[in-house]
């Protein structure tokens, strides 16, 4: 058997952070067992659904390396098939009209609510007979589900899960004006497409019921079903705004890169022994759903920083000086030389040894693509004293005289030279530093220098000798 998985998002709003985890357990699990990854859009909420909607979900999925097989499916599209099978449901005796009008559907749940009584649809046109429907109602067409009985899921994460059918209605699968409802689209979906396995949300349990009994109506193999926890924030509570349910492209915009999301949502509810640190390779050999919890998974920011930090530290330096290029052409508000770029890239591992995002990253470079002259920060102008630049001259005399502009030889200077003066190397490192990042933090100032090299670093000295 080919396994087949499919992730089909709402396209009534962003990509969220929940629906990226679930699209990637399906896509690992497909990975893994070398099958397909299908994307369908579920898009029969014509009143919220949107192509902005559309376009974010495949650019977030895209952006997250989580390619799919095929082309995307617009649930809506399959419509008429989606009615075909209520419709033949209907010829055989499995499902019926109901010729309710919304106003007796009120009223029946009004009174189930005075008597304490859960709502649900009473089966008042189950068995009665079609002639005696009232003038001008277009009927809905409802499922004949069982009435006695259990339904039982066999679910790969939560086990073996059960429900009294007594304690479910008959639902509609297609309405007055003939539009499939959301739970006929779902199965006739997965059902054509061969889907092998669903993987998504514990929230997604009920319709799980609802869905088996009407692939048993239609006599056809149900799919394999992994209901995952929900992501909580860090205080236990349901994820919302506050705690970070935010949308993947304002994870991109925050400066996290996708292989640490990939990675850390992986983490999120999987587990593979005390492995934290995992590659996609690596997670596409071992992941399958017996590493799957059952309690929900908390989102940590900290966690979610440092490992960023890991990834950025492992990134190709050309990749991320070109990823922070845009957020530095924003921070300085003109565009980066090619000179500029050149340092950027020559200053990279010195950089991202310390940066836990992009953003961050792209402010640590702004100092390479400054223009002069440099102005200093209020603690930067405290380190640059009239003593301190005349060492910072008599510092620039020596390296200028020399034939290396190496890190290395532009920190030997400066030991000789404090040496000579008698004073501590960080008399000069410190001075130098504010001179040429108007900073007291920076990478390694000798390295910085060097990547700089020779000709604007003197000009940056000069500029604040001269003053």
């Amino acid at each position: 058997m080919t396994v087949v998985t499919r992730f089909a998002p709402s396209p009534t709003g962003y990509l969220h952070i929940g629906g990226a985890r679930t699209a990637l357990f399906s896509w690992l699990f497909a990975r893994h067992h070398r099958g397909k990854f299908l994307l369908r859009i579920e898009d029969t909420d014509r009143a919220r659904s949107t192509e902005a909607a559309t376009a974010a979900i495949l650019d977030g999925l895209s952006w997250l390396g989580l390619d799919w097989d095929g082309e995307a499916v617009s649930q809506f599209s399959r419509r008429e098939r989606h009615a075909e099978v209520a419709r033949a449901l209907l010829a055989a005796g499995q499902a019926y009209h109901c010729y309710a009008t919304s106003e007796e559907l009120e009223a029946m749940r009004e009174a189930q609510r005075a008597a304490g009584k859960p709502q649900r649809y009473d089966g008042r046109w189950r068995d009665r007979d079609p002639a005696e429907a009232p003038p001008g109602i277009l009927p809905t067409i409802r499922l004949k589900a069982p009435q006695t009985g259990e339904t039982v899921v066999e679910d790969r994460v939560q086990g073996r899960v059960t429900v009294a059918n007594d304690q479910m209605d008959d639902m509609v699968l297609l309405r007055g004006d003939g539009t499939p409802t959301y739970m006929l689209s779902v199965v006739v979906d997965d059902h054509d497409f061969g889907i092998t396995h669903i993987i998504r949300g514990d929230d997604h349990l009920t319709n799980t019921f609802r869905q088996t009994q009407l692939y048993r109506a239609l006599d056809w193999d149900t799919p394999v079903f992994a209901h995952i926890p929900l992501i909580h924030g860090p205080d236990g509570k349901k994820l919302s705004k506050r705690h970070g349910a935010l949308g993947v492209d304002a994870y991109r915009d925050m400066g996290y890169l996708p292989e640490t999301l990939r990675n850390y949502l992986l983490r999120l509810g999987w587990a593979h022994g005390d492995d934290e640190i995992i590659s996609t390779e690596q997670a596409i050999a071992w992941f399958d759903l017996d590493g799957v919890g059952r309690s929900p998974a908390r989102l940590d920011f900290a966690k979610l920083d440092n490992l960023n930090g890991h990834y950025i530290r492992e990134a190709n330096d050309r990749r991320l000086t070109d990823l922070i290029l845009p957020l530095i052409e924003r921070l300085v508000e003109r565009p980066v030389t090619e000179t500029q770029h050149a340092r950027l890239q020559a200053g990279m591992p010195g950089l991202k040894a310390r940066a836990k995002t992009l953003v961050d990253l792209a402010a640590s470079a702004k100092l390479y693509v400054q223009e002069r002259p440099v102005e200093p920060d209020a603690k930067a102008s405290a380190q640059l004293s009239a003593a301190s630049l005349a060492l910072l001259a008599r510092w620039l005399e020596r390296v200028s005289a020399g034939k290396s502009f190496t890190a290395e030889a532009l920190e030997r200077e400066a030991r000789a030279l404090s040496e000579a003066a008698g004073v501590k190397l960080g008399e000069i490192a410190q001075p130098l530093r504010a001179a040429l990042t108007g900073s007291t933090i920076s990478p390694p100032i000798f390295e910085v220098a060097a990547n700089l090299g020779a000709e604007e670093v003197i000009a940056r000295i000069h500029d604040r000798v001269k003053r």
